[in-house]
């Protein structure tokens, strides 16, 4: 499956979500807008939201937004990969496609919209005088690292759902419990001391964090976090593909 195959999936993906409507794609430039103008405006002009330890308006929405979107392109890359050999299964059954690189399509087409919505999201912090670092560059790394974790984390949750049809509302279960045990909506500061100990321990955290430092701060993130997740996104690659490999008779027969 080459790189022309994925990319018109991703472009099938991204297009058929808002087939039949009058706006058509339009609609993905218009739902980020709305989104991030709720969050910055809503919360920070109408309820008066301020972050911990600083009086800037915008503090908190920045913090809201800087970890949510990029937490939406994660989880919807696991959630929808973990069900993408079920969903496909008209296409996977009539084309003989390699299984470990058709996941690709959904990373890509998420990509796009996480891609827009930054693009939306740092032209209203432009605008509004929210003052922006040279740190901004470091943003398609993390991006990067956290996709390569999410990828692995589906493919290896895919092969085990073509067998256990009932992992897919585990995973989402999982995937809102994961979210609230993230700081992205409040601060790390309000968990106990064994709890704020733990975070580095959560995947989801360190990149969060790293968007945290990029925006609120114009501050390199560190590093190291984003180090072990490259190689435990990897391993989880690794582990899904040789998965695969000795299960991929039995997964092509269960679709």
């Amino acid at each position: 499956m080459g790189l022309g195959l994925i990319l018109e999936f991703a472009k099938r993906d991204f297009t058929e979500r808002y087939s039949g409507s009058a706006l058509g794609m339009w609609w993905s430039l218009i739902w980020p807008v709305v989104h991030i103008f709720i969050y910055v405006f809503v919360f920070s002009k109408i309820m008066g939201a301020r972050l911990p330890g600083t009086s800037a308006v915008y503090s908190y929405s920045v913090y809201l937004v800087s970890g949510l979107v990029p937490w939406m392109a994660f989880s919807n890359t696991i959630g929808r990969i973990t069900t993408v050999f079920l969903d496909k299964k008209p296409v996977l059954t009539k084309m003989h496609v390699p299984l470990p690189r058709f996941p690709l399509y959904v990373v890509i087409s998420e990509s796009v919209t996480c891609a827009m919505t930054l693009a939306v999201f740092i032209g209203v912090l432009l605008v509004s005088g929210f003052g922006l670092g040279r740190a901004l560059l470091l943003l398609p790394v993390v991006y990067a690292v956290q996709q390569v974790f999410a990828y692995g984390l589906g493919f290896f949750l895919g092969i085990l759902n073509v067998f256990l049809r009932d992992l897919k509302e585990v995973v989402q279960i999982g995937l809102q419990l994961w979210f609230w045990f993230t700081p992205i909506v409040y601060v790390s500061d309000i968990l106990p001391r064994p709890a704020q100990a733990l975070l580095n321990l959560n995947p989801a955290f360190v990149f969060v964090d790293a968007y945290h430092q990029i925006f609120l701060y114009g501050r390199v993130p560190e590093m190291g976090g984003l180090y072990v997740m490259v190689l435990v996104g990897h391993g989880l690659t690794a582990a899904a593909y040789m998965a695969f490999k000795r299960l991929e008779k039995d997964v092509r027969d269960f679709l």
